[in-house]
């Protein structure tokens, strides 16, 4: 479930993916590429990847993205990029080169938590009525879904596209999966991600936004989207509070992503002791099943009531099982203590959440909006704290998908964004233009206009 307080503030296997056969190949062509190139481009990986490039005969892709400010600093630059990774080595001969015009050059952003398959981005208005739970959030997920002549893949190709012009290098996709849908949501979603590979790394979560337990159909379907490898990992829904099922549900859960070797993402809006029965429940069934670092839990509720103590306290299991948490910063009650759990080493997302769905007609799918969000509900001033409502919404989303982090340092993706601005706390407060978003080092977006 997407929360519906949000403020109104002034590759069939992607990249992100990161699949043990994803993985596995990509250690053995780097392990390839380090032995043949000697032990110091080993130690370098743009080195690594220009020896790899000699002895396969490929032509290494070089761009220099000339007069360029990282991070906005004083001094405009030239950003070197050897075949998608920032080098800090001079420009191959014959490079590329792009004007960046003294522009601000800003890592891209992540979006750790959006429902791209319930959007009727670019369609008509939808008028929205009453609600007064979950139920009738459900019931009128499923009316819109049978209403919109777009299919999911074309609607969230729309909203991920999108995403990508606004700066956004990877995303964490929750997809609804239930008898009313099958897997249609998955699918929709899949095929939004193939078109847009090039630019983006997507994740893939079946959600059963209908209950595991009491929605009968759900946990087979569960199961097949684990089994056939359409979502890198499965969801789950306040296990006590909707579900009523704490154990059942969580035990569907973990034992899909045990058998399959996925990720669990679970969404939690149980506060006081049932969103704290849940989260114990969680910390259990990830040391049982030795799954650390592939649970996420999106939302969290239950945690910025706590004292400081129990917040600690908690804090120290997630930070021992490496259990990731996700925040959409929908207020300064519900928002996460980032500060906080960060001191504990848990990783935390910023998320974007449903974007003009049937929960609510907000929502834009601009990460650099939600990090001014997240600003605007903790109710920030300083620089210092500016900068890291940014650093939450690209290098947090970035370490909860198991990403690299876009940081200019020699070796890292080059994703980033460039805009027009005097500082990154400037940037994040007024929200310019994306004049130019680069993923691997290849322009996807210009001006705000995705580049298909």
């Amino acid at each position: 479930m997407q929360s519906s307080s949000s403020p109104q503030s002034p590759s069939t296997a992607s990249p992100g993916a990161l699949s043990r056969r994803t993985m596995l190949a990509g250690a053995a062509a780097l392990a390839g590429a380090s032995a043949a190139a000697g032990p110091a481009a080993a130690a370098d990986p743009v080195a690594a990847e220009a020896a790899a490039s000699r002895t396969s005969g490929h032509k290494a892709r070089a761009v220099v993205f000339r007069n360029v400010r990282p991070f906005g600093s004083a001094r405009a630059r030239d950003l070197v990029v050897v075949d998608g990774r920032v080098s800090d080595r001079p420009a191959p001969h014959g490079a590329k080169v792009v004007d960046g015009g003294g522009r601000i050059a800003l890592p891209s952003l992540v979006d750790a938590h959006i429902h791209p398959d319930k959007t009727t981005w670019g369609g008509s208005w939808v008028s929205r009525r009453p609600a007064s739970g979950i139920a009738d959030y459900v019931a009128q997920d499923v009316e819109l879904f049978r209403s919109q002549r777009r299919p999911v893949a074309e609607r969230a190709y729309g909203l991920m596209s999108h995403a990508v012009s606004r700066g956004t290098r990877g995303m964490r996709a929750h997809a609804d999966v239930a008898p009313a849908y099958g897997l249609a949501g998955v699918e929709g979603v899949a095929a939004a991600r193939e078109r847009l590979r090039h630019a983006l790394d997507v994740q893939i979560v079946a959600f059963p936004q209908h209950g595991v337990i009491r929605t009968p159909g759900t946990a087979a379907l569960l199961e097949k989207a684990a089994r056939e490898g359409l979502v890198d990992m499965i969801g789950g829904i306040d296990p006590i509070g909707f579900d009523d099922a704490l154990d059942d549900q969580l035990d569907v859960v973990f034992g899909i992503a045990d058998r399959h070797g996925v990720g669990v993402d679970i969404h939690l809006h149980d506060r006081g002791e049932k969103g704290m029965k849940a989260m114990r429940g969680i910390v259990e069934r990830t040391r049982a099943l030795s799954l650390a670092g592939k649970v996420t839990v999106s939302h969290v509720f239950c945690l910025p009531g706590l004292t400081d103590r129990e917040l600690g306290l908690i804090a120290a299991d997630l930070g021992d099982q490496d259990i990731a948490l996700t925040t959409v910063a929908p207020s300064d009650s519900l928002v996460l203590p980032i500060a906080r759990l960060r001191e504990h080493g848990v990783r935390v997302g910023l998320g974007s959440d449903g974007v003009r769905d049937s929960w609510s007609p907000f929502g834009n799918a601009d990460m650099m909006h939600r990090a001014h969000i997240l600003g605007w509900v903790t109710d920030v001033r300083l620089d210092d704290e500016l900068r890291d409502c940014y650093d939450v919404a690209a290098h947090g989303g970035a370490d909860v998908m198991g990403l690299a982090h876009a940081d200019f340092t020699a070796g890292a993706p080059a994703d980033f964004v460039l805009v027009k601005g005097e500082c990154l706390p400037q940037v994040v407060v007024d929200m310019p233009r994306r004049d130019m978003v680069v993923h691997g080092g290849v322009v996807v977006a210009r001006d705000g206009e995705f580049l298909a």
